[in-house]
């Protein structure tokens, strides 16, 4: 893992798998973001097997795909309201953590 820091709590890196989560939650975080829909890539975990090890290490796991037919400006809408909601650090991850950097600062523009 990459972790690279967008803010103090705002977190993001390249793909996670399923054995990454131990880690994760050992390093602080209190919750993790996948915005890479299922399938967008070869060897790629689902989401399911990420919520199942994210549950295991005591992490939230939020669904947030960004790609395909998602629409960017809905999905910074809520992952504003994910960032609210949250309590600790969070790491979001994609295929190599911009796209998570990018809709954070579409979030931040959104404002509210």
């Amino acid at each position: 893992m990459h972790i690279r820091p967008v803010t103090h709590n705002y977190h993001v890196t390249g793909q996670l798998k399923p054995a990454d989560l131990g880690k994760v939650a050992e390093a602080g975080y209190a919750a993790v973001i996948c915005m890479r829909p299922d399938g967008e890539g070869w060897g790629q975990p689902k989401f399911q097997a990420i919520e199942d090890a994210a549950k295991a290490a005591n992490l939230k796991a939020y669904y947030l795909p960004v790609g395909g037919s998602a629409v960017p400006m809905e999905q910074a809408r809520k992952l504003r309201g994910l960032l609210k909601e949250t309590e600790g650090p969070i790491l979001a991850f994609c295929a190599s953590g911009a796209r998570c950097a990018g809709l954070y600062q579409m979030a931040e523009q959104i404002g509210g």
